[in-house]
């Protein structure tokens, strides 16, 4: 199943009636649409997202519905089960419809519903390649109409791809491959501007998810991310788990992986859990340790 998919497909798969403006009813069980606008550190999304949007897309907002409240466990843990399932219910998501989410930006929140949303059971939701600049670059229509989807009826079954501890990502550091997703200097511990304390996971390979895209934001070809996450050591054969900041960049690495055809497990919890206990190793400097 494709983990991406293009803006002229998403239009075709939206209907006539989306590609003039209009509502998405008419096309054959069309998917649901989630803008998923966010920046660390803000602005908040939803402004942008009431000033214009892809007809019948529901906004949904990652602090408060695809995270739970920031703690020891890392600054966008894994939300409650019953608020996720109500937030995604609200947005209209079953489980017999598909899902595509898209952002404003690198991609980055929308790979979060995905994987939320593919841990949580569902099996066929897709992300916005190049966001909604590649809808808009394409000639596709906005809306500022802020839909009323009928009440879904998903309901979260975790386990759907695999999720990893603090432990779990230590130990696969060693057994197999941890890529951190985040930028090189933060990786080797030259700058931490958010987290208390700088370098990375012992063990783990500097892998910055912003070297899996073009200049324009898309993904770059399958056969391309294969080379590189091969060179990496994360090839086909490999165990393969991804961390960065707070889970989120990280499962934008865990979506072109996916592209790639390379199972990844999510460190959720990601650095912001690791460094916030003064028990757990650190390690600076361009080498794993």
């Amino acid at each position: 199943m494709n983990a991406i998919v293009t803006a002229s497909r998403l239009a075709k798969e939206l209907g006539p009636s989306c590609a003039e403006g209009g509502d998405r009813r008419e096309g054959a069980n069309p998917p649901v649409l989630l803008d998923v606008r966010w920046q660390l550190g803000g602005p908040p999304g939803r402004p942008g997202y009431e000033a214009g949007h892809i007809p019948g897309a529901v906004y949904v907002d990652l602090d408060t519905e695809l995270a739970g409240p920031a703690g020891a466990a890392g600054r966008h843990p894994l939300p409650a089960l019953d608020a996720f399932g109500t937030a995604m219910r609200r947005a209209g998501v079953s489980a017999d419809r598909p899902v595509v989410a898209y952002d404003g930006g690198l991609g980055w929140a929308a790979a979060r519903a995905w994987w939320m949303l593919r841990w949580a059971g569902h099996e066929d939701v897709r992300v916005l390649d190049g966001g909604l600049s590649a809808w808009t670059s394409e000639g596709h229509p906005l809306t500022t109409e802020v839909p009323a989807p009928d009440g879904g009826g998903f309901v979260p079954r975790p386990g759907g791809v695999p999720l990893l501890s603090a432990d779990g990502a230590a130990a696969l550091a060693r057994s197999g491959v941890l890529l951190d997703a985040r930028a090189g200097e933060r990786y080797r511990g030259e700058v931490e501007p958010i987290d208390p304390v700088a370098g990375h996971i012992p063990g783990a390979v500097s892998a910055p998810t912003t070297e899996n895209v073009t200049e324009d934001g898309r993904f770059r070809p399958a056969a391309d991310l294969r080379e590189r996450f091969a060179s990496l050591g994360a090839g086909e054969d490999a165990t393969v788990g991804v961390y960065c900041g707070s889970g989120v960049s990280a499962a934008h690495e865990v979506l072109a992986l996916a592209v790639a055809g390379i199972p990844a497990a999510l460190y959720v919890g990601s650095w912001s859990e690791w460094s916030s206990d003064p028990q757990r190793p650190v390690a600076t400097g361009a080498d794993p340790g």
